[in-house]
């Protein structure tokens, strides 16, 4: 590359960004974690100070005049993918007043950090206002961004997260969702109805089940010198490639939640510390988009970590951190994690019931952010859809309701659609598998995962965003995004 040309001088640029976003993003981490209580105001102005000081680098005058000249130099085909990656971030930046981004982050900061307590007392009455902030604002930028674009409002968010995805397309994928899913939670749990399956026997105590955490992560190849495992009201993984930080929440009387938390984020995590070096600090090394990185983390928790083969895996290290006991066994164990039983926490549902979360979330987020219903009108919709969809109660039950994710308080809004479009490209990739390596299932019975994953570091970790999300599914699996192939694992696993 000449270093004197215009795609050099962008490549410089965006280089710093991403340093200084480092810097944000590990901050972020802490916040959620470690911070004390009394720190948050301090550091929810930090983090609105970073965000203006990025925003500024990102929407710089001179840019624009870099981004017209370096198309016009005669790039090699990475760094035309490079600079296509350029343009998307340059245009969504430009498309919202610093202002507007220095507010959303201290709303965000504060709703947050006081959902944490809110959320433990069921407190919906001090959440709302807090949440109708984050709200408004995530409405104004919404404008802003559909302006830009000529996108509907949440189109223009989800955009962000998932680059091309339309919500026309998430209603068909949805809509066919809705059609024969009902009917498969309901013949899965009569087929499961006559399983004898022993319960564990607990308490788990937290320190132990830290220690299983760990083990199942050096199983799954988790690069600890470039990353940790915390405690948070929220699992989730953060940081950046060099440094990726993940988080669960324990409870002593059931490890598995917390068990099948990490295996998820081991599965982000593993993304993000395989993303291509030599592009590192371009937007090119960054994921595709949120769909492709949750189809990692549930390759990793539901096509690996419920597959009856690994159950044979995971049964000698409950075993040995939490004690032998039956329920451990690895036939037990493995009708364990596949019980499907609907329930009301989206982040420990069974995998055939885990879209009707999904589905909610998406239709009363999509009616938020287009005016259609206000935050007084949640908790009634959500009820409404619980009983609906899963034939569950929520009336009241706030905490374990429509307060119980961080997103919304957060302002991530747009995002829940990407939960299920990861499974179905977890399905796809697992079906592409299945074709390309011989013997798959039985070599994870033995333990022989590293297969799967070289598969998903060629096709998926090395590919950063070198290419657009439907061409890299098509190189990965020789077709486009492919519902079909979700709805056949489900009845593979669950009905033979």
């Amino acid at each position: 590359m000449n270093t004197s040309t215009a795609y050099a001088d962008l490549a410089r640029r965006y280089q710093r960004l991403h340093r200084l976003g480092h810097l944000q993003s590990i901050a972020s981490w802490d916040q959620q974690s470690f911070m004390p209580a009394k720190g948050n105001e301090a550091r929810a102005a930090a983090m609105a100070e970073m965000g203006g000081l990025l925003h500024e680098l990102a929407t710089a005058p001179e840019l624009k005049g870099l981004l017209e000249r370096a198309a016009a130099e005669p790039l090699a085909d990475f760094e035309r993918a490079s600079l296509r990656e350029m343009q998307r971030t340059w245009r969504a930046s430009n498309a919202l007043p610093q202002a507007l981004v220095e507010k959303q982050s201290l709303a965000a900061s504060r709703s947050g950090h006081a959902w944490r307590e809110q959320r433990k007392a069921n407190d919906w009455v001090g959440h709302l206002p807090n949440l109708k902030e984050v709200v408004a604002l995530t409405r104004e930028a919404a404008g802003y961004l559909s302006q830009a674009t000529g996108l509907s409002k949440y189109d223009a968010l989800l955009d962000q997260y998932e680059p091309g995805m339309r919500s026309a397309e998430i209603d068909r994928v949805f809509g066919d969702l809705r059609q024969w899913l009902p009917g498969l939670i309901q013949g899965v749990r009569a087929r499961q109805a006559n399983e004898t399956v022993i319960q564990p026997v607990g308490p788990f105590p937290k320190a132990a089940q830290r220690e299983l955490g760990l083990a199942a992560m050096k199983l799954m190849s988790f690069d600890f010198e470039a990353g940790r495992l915390d405690e948070s009201a929220h699992p989730f993984c953060g940081g950046v490639p060099e440094d990726v930080r993940m988080t669960t929440r324990y409870s002593e009387d059931d490890a598995l939640p917390a068990l099948m938390g990490v295996i998820h984020e081991t599965g982000h995590g593993r993304y993000e510390q395989r993303l291509p070096r030599e592009w590192l600090g371009l937007p090119i090394a960054n994921a595709r988009s949120m769909g492709l990185h949750e189809s990692q983390s549930l390759s990793f928790e539901m096509q690996l970590g419920s597959h009856p083969g690994f159950a044979q895996q995971l049964s000698p290290l409950l075993m040995k951190h939490l004690g032998a006991q039956p329920a451990w066994e690895p036939e037990n164990l493995h009708k364990l994690l596949t019980r499907v039983k609907p329930g009301f926490i989206r982040v420990d549902a069974d995998e055939v019931t885990y879209p009707c979360h999904v589905i909610l979330r998406y239709e009363i987020e999509r009616a938020l952010v287009e005016g259609e219903i206000e935050c007084e009108d949640i908790p009634a919709l959500w009820n409404a859809k619980m009983q609906e969809l899963l034939g569950i109660n929520t009336e009241g039950n706030y905490r374990n309701g429509c307060m119980q994710d961080v997103h919304w308080p957060e302002g991530l809004i747009g995002y829940f659609p990407c939960y299920t479009l990861g499974a179905m490209y977890a399905a796809q990739w697992f079906a592409t598998m299945r074709k390309e390596i011989p013997g798959l299932d039985a070599g994870i019975a033995r333990g022989e995962l590293q297969p799967v994953f070289d598969w998903l570091e060629a096709k998926v970790w090395s590919q950063g965003s070198r290419w657009e999300t439907p061409e890299l599914v098509q190189r990965a699996s020789g077709e486009v995004l492919n519902p079909a192939h979700f709805q056949a694992h489900l009845r593979a696993r669950y009905l033979g």
